[in-house]
């Protein structure tokens, strides 16, 4: 009849719709889509198209909601990537101040080494210069006394030997005064009178080279002993100052270790 013709003509564009939103609902994987397909193909047209209208009305919210939480998305992404620059860039940084710092770590190691083996061999060649100082010094102190000695003795023996070539001189005078001369003279007792100034200019040498021995000895003695007290008052100082730059090197390189 007609009614059923109108009825029939009618469910034509429904089952259209129907098919359309099964597909589209297979093809975006929407439940929302399916659904509505089914209750397209058994409610009627009119309900229909009040369903699409919301269906369209939500899909454009969802559209919305979407491309907000896309902007939010790409502010996030923006930002942790800006982040993550910022990051690389501190990571460098860092990398390059632990190079830095572990070279200087390892120069100042390098430097305390050579600091100390420095103050090891001053401490050994003051060390060595005192003992040698000494040793000297005892050396040259025996020789000064014995020098003295000698020149006293050597004085003693001239006085000895000027009294006796005196007492000789004044003997043979006398003996020239007698009248005769005894039997047992042919010429008057000199009293080794040709001997006296040879035996008395060889002491006299003597007691002169000991003399210079004495003098010379005891200036160089002095000097020694001024060169030896200028090596250590300097050596006492560069220690010093060693010392004290490996205190300070030793507490930066803690700093840098602990950094």
């Amino acid at each position: 009849s007609l009614a059923q013709l109108r009825s029939s003509a009618a469910d034509v564009p429904q089952q259209r719709v129907a098919e359309f939103l099964r597909v589209q609902g297979r093809h975006l994987n929407s439940r929302v889509l399916s659904a509505l397909a089914v209750r397209v193909a058994d409610d009627p047209f009119a309900k229909v198209k009040k369903m699409i209208k919301d269906l369209i009305v939500r899909l454009m919210e969802e559209a919305n909601e979407e491309a907000e939480h896309k902007g939010w998305c790409d502010t996030e992404l923006s930002t942790n990537e800006q982040t993550r620059k910022e990051k690389t860039e501190a990571v460098e940084t860092l990398h390059a101040e632990i190079d830095e710092l572990e070279s200087s770590i390892a120069k100042l190691t390098e430097d305390i080494s050579e600091l100390t083996k420095a103050v090891a061999e001053l401490d050994t060649a003051m060390a060595e210069a005192t003992k040698l100082r000494q040793e000297e010094k005892a050396k040259n102190e025996q020789t000064i006394a014995d020098a003295g000695e000698a020149q006293t003795a050597v004085a003693q023996a001239l006085t000895v030997l000027k009294e006796f070539y005196a007492k000789a001189g004044e003997a043979t005078a006398l003996v020239q005064q007698q009248p005769t001369a005894p039997e047992i003279f042919d010429s008057p007792y000199q009293g080794m009178q040709s001997e006296n100034g040879g035996v008395i200019g060889m002491l006299e040498v003597i007691e002169s080279d000991f003399a210079r021995l004495e003098a010379d000895t005891t200036a160089a003695e002095a000097t020694a002993q001024k060169e030896y007290d200028t090596f250590m008052t300097e050596s006492r100082v560069d220690k010093a100052a060693k010392s004290k730059d490996i205190e300070h090197k030793t507490a930066k390189k803690q700093d840098e270790e602990q950094a």
